[in-house]
């Protein structure tokens, strides 16, 4: 049965359809965002009804907020592989540094380090696979007076250690890499490149976007060798608008802007304590079956690709001969338009992605399949995983997906 549709009056004369979610609906856009879990969920409510103090206040309330970012705080360290507090001033740990989200933790790791390094050179180097947040807010530095550079990808998805260092030279003050390709689940080689670069250039800030990896791989920041992480809630079943950027201890960031010097100064504004309480409490119930979750979504993306073959339509997996997530599955499907097949397999009660979520209403290929040397005469669709995927669903999805690829 299709997903039904209500329409909505918007200002007295628009109109647009929105999807109403029903119990036949199949999920599969979870690196878009994903459904909040039920005790995360629970923690929010609770920290608005009864934690309702400004952390910054000196008062029984101020403190009961101070101690949920606090915990929340622990928890997101454990996570990241460091249980450092943004205070310790042992110098052993990083800092964490809430925020409203990925983008404004990418915006800052980028940004940030390259105003707070700027004395020393202008060269801001980031893969070509990069997010948004990231490529453009390093193209928008050239107006600052900064070299921004894009690393181009190699077909199999990733950003070879050597591209990078081809390009580097003593004007580089910052280098950006993401762990997880949000589009295509490719895991690029991060500590190996970190490694690489400050054995020759140490004082070179590496930016690390970890937001398509936290919860669904082991993260151990001290590891990857990098001076920032950003990670973002929504895309681990907690909630939307709250994310980190963590720091390592001696890296230097210049704030995006001026307040009331929260957060070492770095990130001005008063906390969203429900949002970074739901942050930690989703990190924490994430960490303890990734092992089990990993399996279980590497047999879903198995299924899924068999279906696709089964049809007899040409199929590549994108990424296929490199490491990956295992919770995202990218398909190309040469001669075949996305758009038309996504919106076969919506109206059967599938709903995936054309690629990223940020450009989901772009008919051109996104800059991350472009990289990889896909055009518009390739098909692509993104199935993503979470924790709340059922077996019985994707047994569903893999069935519509069979029909819907022999009937296009």
């Amino acid at each position: 049965m299709p997903p039904q549709r209500d329409k909505i009056v918007v200002s007295g004369a628009q109109t647009r359809y929105h999807q109403r979610r029903t119990m036949d609906a199949i999920y599969l856009d979870n690196a878009a965002t994903t459904r909040v879990a039920p005790e995360v969920a629970e923690v929010v409510a609770a920290c608005m009804r009864e934690d309702y103090g400004n952390p910054s206040s000196a008062h029984f309330h101020g403190d009961r907020a101070a101690a949920r970012v606090e915990a929340a705080r622990a928890q997101l360290g454990d996570a990241l592989g460091d249980g450092g507090s943004a205070d310790d001033a042992s110098g052993r740990h990083g800092a964490l540094i809430f925020t409203s989200g990925g983008t404004e933790s990418d915006v800052l790791g980028v940004v940030g380090a390259a105003r707070a390094n700027a004395s020393r050179g202008r060269q801001v180097l980031y893969s070509a696979l990069e997010h948004p947040a990231v490529s453009q807010s390093a193209e928008a530095l050239r107006g600052e007076g900064f070299r921004p550079q894009a690393v181009p990808a190699s077909t199999r998805g990733v950003v070879d250690v050597e591209s990078i260092l081809e390009r580097m030279s003593d004007d580089t003050i910052v280098v950006a890499v993401m762990l997880v390709q949000n589009e295509l689940g490719t895991i690029q080689p991060v500590a190996d490149i970190a490694r690489a670069i400050h054995s020759t250039w140490p004082a070179v800030h590496i930016h690390c976007d970890a937001v398509q990896a936290l919860g669904k791989l082991p993260l151990d920041v001290a590891a990857l060798g990098v001076d920032s992480v950003a990670v973002a809630a929504h895309k681990l079943h907690g909630p939307k608008g709250v994310g980190a950027l963590w720091l390592r201890s001696g890296a230097k960031l210049a704030p995006l802007y001026a307040g009331g010097g929260q957060q070492r100064g770095l990130r001005a504004g008063t906390l969203n304590v429900p949002g970074i309480a739901g942050l930690g409490h989703a990190a924490a119930l994430a960490s303890p079956n990734l092992a089990d979750y990993s399996a279980r979504w590497q047999r879903f993306a198995d299924t899924l690709l068999t279906a696709a073959r089964d049809s007899g339509r040409a199929v590549e997996r994108n990424g296929h001969a490199a490491p990956s997530a295992p919770h995202i599955l990218s398909l190309a499907f040469p001669g075949v338009s996305a758009r038309p097949l996504l919106h076969v397999l919506e109206s059967r009660g599938v709903l995936v992605s054309a690629g990223s979520a940020c450009a989901a209403r772009d008919s051109k290929p996104s800059p991350t399949l472009q990289a990889i040397g896909l055009g518009p005469e390739v098909g692509t669709l993104r199935f993503s995983f979470g924790r709340d995927t059922t077996a019985d669903e994707i047994d569903r999805a893999a069935q519509v997906l069979l029909d819907a690829l022999r009937d296009l």
